[in-house]
């Protein structure tokens, strides 16, 4: 859910990258870094999570101009993949405005990525919140890969609320930015009162 401050005007939406160890979530970070404005641009930060000392989210913050008067905030985060769902990551779940499920297509990967959607769903589930409610998109990564499942098998499989989604290379920003603008459209969606189709 979006924080208002209704002293300074601002609403603070949180977007978050979420899917399996290795599947691109840091790319598509760096990469919309790395092609934003200058005047956009704040840092990138990589913050440890308290759980494991390897395990660390990225965070990056957008300015998305004014909406309803109030200036809009994206705050862009990927989480780790391993050890889904402990208490830190659980905290950084909470309040979510969109999601951005990135998967790795390589047929090695199908169940790990099934699994991992499983979980993501129990989590909110627990919450008593319906991932199908959140503004979501799918991001089919690594297609560029041999030994890779077709986007109609990865979509069958893994697009489980029929969430706009893309292929993508993201160490080259194919489908990066396309995944970020149309998650964002959602959320502005909903903020401006709409409903998810």
């Amino acid at each position: 859910m979006s924080l208002l401050n209704y002293n300074a005007k601002e609403i603070h939406c949180k977007i978050i990258y979420v899917g399996i160890t290795a599947a691109g979530k840091t790319s598509n970070i760096k990469w919309i870094y790395r092609h934003i404005s200058s005047t956009e641009k704040l840092d990138v930060l990589s913050l440890p999570l308290n759980t494991k000392p390897s395990m660390f989210f990225d965070f990056l913050p957008l300015d998305a101009g004014v909406i309803r008067g109030f200036k809009t905030k994206f705050h862009l985060y990927s989480l780790p993949g391993q050890s889904l769902f402990d208490t830190s990551q659980k905290l950084l779940l909470k309040g979510v405005d969109g999601l951005v499920f990135i998967t790795d297509s390589q047929k090695d990967k199908m169940e790990e990525n099934r699994t991992y959607l499983t979980q993501l769903k129990n989590c909110f589930s627990k919450e008593d919140i319906d991932i199908g409610k959140i503004p979501l998109v799918v991001q089919y990564n690594k297609r560029d890969l041999d030994n890779i499942h077709s986007v109609t098998q990865m979509r069958a499989q893994l697009n489980h609320y029929n969430s706009p989604d893309f292929s993508a290379i993201a160490e080259t920003g194919e489908g990066v930015f396309e995944s970020l603008k149309t998650v964002l459209k959602l959320v502005i969606t909903i903020l401006k009162g709409g409903e998810l189709l």
